[in-house]
């Protein structure tokens, strides 16, 4: 029996009535009710088309065929958990470990980022015996106890919770608006400064005041909640090279970059080169196309060590077929369908045109950054001090929505970055019908401020 289909009133009315207040939606002071995907596009209630510029998540395209059929045609045989012998957790197993680094060859399966982020942190204190992390200033990794702790995105917040002393926060290395800045060390390396940053952290506080040694380095490969945040290059390289120094492991969050969407790699990480090879990587999000899975890949030394626990690991849905073969399905796509190559086309283009609207209208966009379908349009007021424009930003989200229906979000300490992280099939064309928006309200947006 079908559910009727409820006004957009009467779906608000309910939210209200049963879902916590705190869980909140994109554009709530009118709110969008979607009923169906495609590809790169979503449709509310009265079939109208927006444009889906935000949606990682759905990395291969809303509802892809394949995808689909995948998970539909395992569910109709079995699903059932990961204790019993079964084909597809062995064989999407080796399907993702062949995309990782040689080094990083042992899975383990989970329902979401958050849950993988929080396997990572019990996989590295039970490796190094330590305790203390770092993570960067505005990083997100999850809404569980243990990675809310370790996540200023939230921390930050009034209404946070407090710290944990064994927690060390770094800045975040935005060398556009951040603590160091490229405009005022036009000649130095700003990996290698950021990642003194670190080190700092490591001698000083982690060694000379809690007297404890480094457990783990913990980032985003690119910061998203964050601004989208482009890492500078050697930053990585130099940091994992201090850390480990400190018998410290290196994790890379992968839950929202990964799967190719930076379009010249697999992993994000590998943008600073093929040396930079995390300990422990956590995936998610892309991998299941909106399907709930995700994955910790790690080295045989480290899942020796949580072996040595003599504690069992085990994750009820985790593993289970229907994930597998749904994960499956997604990177055959990624490959079949040259998604990482339309990425780094498509992100090119989107990067090259959204930079000649920064020149042209620099007293409106302060800076344009990314790499393939990640990239960052930060609004500000003024050239000069960088002072961001969080109440414009807001309104071209809302305007582009309402007047345009395409779908943006904006994200940063300041809420003045513009977020384009659209499905891996988004075309040149989509591309263009963003931009040719987008300039239209920048200057109309420029002309009111102007007046």
């Amino acid at each position: 029996m079908e559910n009727k289909q409820l006004t957009v009133a009467q779906t608000i009315d309910l939210r209200n009535k049963y879902i916590g207040q705190n869980c909140e939606l994109f554009f709530k002071h009118n709110p969008l009710k979607i009923v169906k995907g495609e590809g790169q596009y979503l449709y509310d209630q009265d079939g109208k088309e927006y444009l889906d510029c935000i949606n990682n998540v759905a990395h291969v395209g809303h509802c892809h065929p394949e995808v689909v059929q995948a998970g539909v045609k395992q569910m109709q045989v079995l699903n059932t958990n990961n204790r019993f012998l079964h084909d597809n957790l062995v064989l999407c197993a080796e399907k993702l470990v062949s995309k990782m680094p040689e080094s990083l060859s042992v899975c383990y399966f989970v329902n979401s980022g958050s849950e993988a982020n929080d396997l990572a942190l019990r996989l590295g204190r039970q490796h190094t015996g330590n305790t203390d992390i770092i993570t960067l200033d505005h990083a997100y990794h999850g809404h569980l106890t243990s990675t809310i702790d370790i996540s200023p995105y939230k921390l930050n917040l009034s209404g946070a919770p407090k710290k944990p002393d064994y927690v060390h926060i770094t800045p975040v290395p935005d060398v556009y608006r951040g603590k160091l800045r490229a405009d005022q060390h036009p000649d130095e390396d700003m990996g290698e400064l950021y990642a003194l940053e670190v080190k700092k952290i490591i001698d000083e506080q982690v060694i000379g005041k809690r007297g404890q040694k480094v457990c783990a380095f913990y980032a985003e490969s690119l910061q998203s909640c964050g601004g989208q945040i482009i890492l500078p290059k050697n930053y990585l390289k130099n940091v994992y090279k201090y850390v480990r120094e400190t018998g410290g492991v290196c994790i890379a969050d992968e839950v929202q970059v990964g799967f190719g969407r930076v379009g010249t790699h697999y992993w994000a990480f590998q943008i600073d080169g093929p040396d930079v090879v995390p300990d422990i990587v956590t995936v998610g999000k892309p991998m299941g196309n909106g399907h709930p899975v995700a994955a910790v890949v790690t080295t045989k030394a480290i899942a020796r060590s949580f072996a040595a626990t003599g504690i069992q690991y085990f994750n009820t849905y985790g593993g289970n077929p229907v994930s597998c073969a749904i994960a499956l399905a997604v990177m055959d796509v990624i490959d079949k369908e040259n998604l990482i190559e339309n990425a780094r086309v498509v992100g090119d283009h989107l990067l090259s045109e959204s930079k000649k609207l920064q020149e042209a209208y620099p007293d409106m966009i302060g800076d344009v950054r990314g790499i393939g379908l990640f990239i960052g349009i930060e609004i500000i007021n003024n050239p000069k001090a960088k002072t961001p424009a969080t109440d414009e930003a807001k309104e071209i989200v809302n305007r582009m929505k309402d007047e345009e229906r395409i779908l943006l979000s904006s994200d940063g300490p300041d809420a003045n970055v513009i977020k384009l992280k659209p499905p891996m099939v988004f075309s040149k064309a989509n591309a263009d019908t963003f931009l040719k928006a987008f300039k239209k309200i920048i200057l109309d947006i420029r002309n009111k401020r102007m007046h």
